[in-house]
């Protein structure tokens, strides 16, 4: 166990946040948040109860950190983050800030990962904390907890790197959670229910007219000011991908049973191959079938409601996608491959986002060939 871990098991049993740590938590919603807060509509309600309630774990950490050397550094986020140069931009590589005050890992302007708390250790270990007011996505929860935690352990060069996972519920009901529970350097927090907290605010929705926070103590710093231990060049991480995969298919090397010889390979979330000629969006029409929200769309439809088409795959799995830029708003479409190897629309990719700034970087390099033997390499079928 770590200091933080000890500290942590003797001073924080299950507890229920007093009425004015969970009204000053507040704060860091916005206008409307608050409003939706005590929503009849579930949906908007649950949302906006699970900002509040990460709000309140941070307010929650802010005063912990203040009382013991357990936590030597604690981030600033939400209300309390600094403002200016959140915007994305191709190239960012680093620690960043959201529009909102989230604190976001970004690789060539790509958000790779979002962490609900960062802090330094009083083992000065980077140590990272993640909130949960439901159940939901557990397993993919595991996969992203995961990532974080080989991307912060290869960037500050750390062999473990402590996780706090922080739930208003018993994750051990849940298969995913105790998988969690059981991953080394875990630190587990079980608070009072949503609904339990939110009773102590008795329909108030903001501090008090003329309340204002304290100053941050000592120990709150910017997100920015942990410096990474080692070079981080996302896109040079991501290109050495793509011309491993490149090489590789080209000389009938099988993608997935070979050694991958990048050390940095587990950092990259995505290969982005390039955009298609017109040659190749049509050979791709002719081997799969497109539908977009359950209608089939032909490679005219394609020409006409698409400006171009960038094929990519998903890693670790190699999962095959194609991404449409929309003729109409700045806007891509994600397509994804179902059981038989056709394509289908799961989502957008809006214009404010930094990977949509990526997408918009690349232009028509890929030929009906190299297209084909990419797809074929990583279809299902």
């Amino acid at each position: 166990m770590n200091q933080l871990s000890t500290w942590l098991a003797k001073n924080s049993p299950s507890f229920c946040p007093n009425s004015s740590l969970a009204l000053n938590a507040t704060r860091h919603l916005s206008k409307l948040e608050r409003a939706k807060l005590f929503s009849m509509d579930l949906e908007k309600m649950r949302t906006a109860e699970g900002r509040w309630f990460e709000a309140i774990i941070y307010e929650l950490f802010v005063e912990i950190s203040s009382k013991t050397d357990a936590i030597r550094f604690l981030a600033l986020k939400g209300a309390d983050a600094p403002r200016g140069g959140r915007n994305a931009r191709l190239g960012q590589n680093g620690i960043f800030y959201s529009r909102s005050g989230d604190i976001t890992i970004r690789g060539n302007g790509q958000d790779l990962a979002e962490f609900d708390l960062l802090m330094v250790d009083g083992d000065d270990h980077i140590t990272f904390a993640e909130v949960l007011t439901s159940p939901s996505d557990l397993k993919e929860f595991e996969v992203e907890i995961e990532y974080k935690r080989k991307l912060l352990g290869y960037l500050f060069n750390q062999s473990r790197v402590p996780f706090l996972m922080v739930a208003s519920f018993n994750v051990s009901n849940y298969s995913a959670g105790r998988r969690i529970l059981k991953s080394p350097h875990t630190i587990h927090l079980q608070t009072a229910s949503c609904e339990e907290i939110k009773s102590t605010l008795k329909g108030r929705q903001r501090p008090p007219p003329g309340w204002k926070p304290g100053p941050p103590h000592p120990k709150m710093v910017r997100a920015s000011d942990f410096t990474f231990k080692r070079t981080f060049d996302y896109q040079k991480f991501h290109d050495w991908e793509r011309n491993w995969v490149f090489s590789s298919v080209s000389n009938e090397v099988d993608v997935k049973s070979a050694v991958n010889p990048h050390e940095t390979s587990m950092l990259v979330k995505k290969i982005l191959y390039g955009g298609l000629y017109p040659s190749a969006v049509r050979n791709v029409c002719q081997e799969y079938e497109f539908s977009i929200r359950g209608r089939k769309v032909s490679f005219d439809d394609i020409r006409t409601q698409f400006s171009k088409a960038i094929l990519a795959t998903d890693l670790p799995g190699y999962e095959p996608l194609i991404y449409f830029r929309s003729n109409q708003k700045k806007e891509y479409l994600k397509m994804v491959q179902d059981r038989e190897g056709n394509f289908k629309f799961e989502r957008f990719t809006p214009s404010r986002v930094g990977f949509f700034l990526w997408l918009e970087s690349l232009g028509p390099s890929l030929g009906s060939r190299i297209t084909s033997k990419i797809l074929e390499e990583f279809s299902p079928r």
